[in-house]
C-alpha cells in the first residue's frame, strides 16, 4: 500500500510541477518544489498542495534567473540542431553534440533541483548540481535513463506525461539520496 501511495504522490507532484512551470520562468523552482514534495512524502512530512506552492514561493527568489538561463540554453541548443543539421556540412555531428549538451543540461538541472533547500542560494545549488553530475556518473546515467523513459513513454502515450514527470522527480530524489548515502559512508571510513 505504501508503494502505491508513493506513486500517487509522484502523480500529484507531476501535475503540480507542470502547473507551476507553465509561466516558464518558474520551471526550476517548480522542479525544486516537486523534488521537495517527494522528499517530504518519503520523510513523512506534509505533502499538501498549499505546502507545495509554499515551496515554490521559497524557491522563486533567484530561481527564476536560473530558469531563464536554462530555457535560453535549451532554446539555443534546439535552434542549433534545427538549423545546423540541415544547412551545414557536418551538421549531423553538431546536432549530436547539441543533443548530448541538452541531456547534460537537463541532468544538471535535475541534480540541482533535487539538492535544493531554502537555506542555500541558487548559484551554489547549481554549482553543486554540476559537480554531482560530473562526479557521480552512475547517478547521472540513471537520470539520463529516466529522461529517456519519459520521452519514449510520453511519445507513445502523451497523457502519461503527468505520472512520468513525477517519476523523473522521484528518480532525481533517489539519485540525490543515493549520493548523500555514499558521501556519508566515505566520510565515516
Amino acid at each position: 500500500m505504501r508503494r502505491f501511495a508513493l506513486f500517487g504522490e509522484c502523480l500529484t507532484a507531476g501535475l503540480l510541477v507542470l502547473l507551476a512551470a507553465l509561466p516558464v520562468v518558474t520551471l526550476v523552482p517548480a522542479l525544486a518544489a516537486g523534488c521537495a514534495h517527494i522528499k517530504a512524502h518519503v520523510d513523512g512530512e506534509t505533502t499538501s498542495v498549499r505546502a507545495f506552492f509554499g515551496r515554490v514561493r521559497a524557491a522563486l527568489p533567484g530561481g527564476w534567473v536560473v530558469s531563464v538561463g536554462v530555457v535560453a540554453g535549451f532554446a539555443v541548443l534546439v535552434v542549433d540542431v534545427v538549423f545546423l543539421r540541415t544547412r551545414v556540412a557536418g551538421g549531423g555531428y553538431v546536432a549530436a553534440v547539441c543533443s548530448v549538451a541538452g541531456v547534460g543540461l537537463a541532468v544538471v538541472v535535475l541534480r540541482a533541483a533535487a539538492s535544493w533547500s531554502p537555506e542555500v542560494s541558487w548559484p551554489s545549488v547549481v554549482r553543486e548540481g554540476a559537480r554531482r553530475a560530473a562526479r557521480d556518473f552512475a547517478g547521472s546515467l540513471l537520470l539520463v535513463m529516466s529522461l529517456a523513459v519519459l520521452l519514449i513513454v510520453t511519445w507513445q502515450l502523451p497523457p502519461l506525461l503527468l505520472p512520468m514527470a513525477g517519476c523523473v522527480l522521484m528518480a532525481a530524489v533517489a539519485v540525490d539520496r543515493r549520493h548523500e548515502t555514499f558521501a556519508e559512508k566515505s566520510i565515516s571510513r
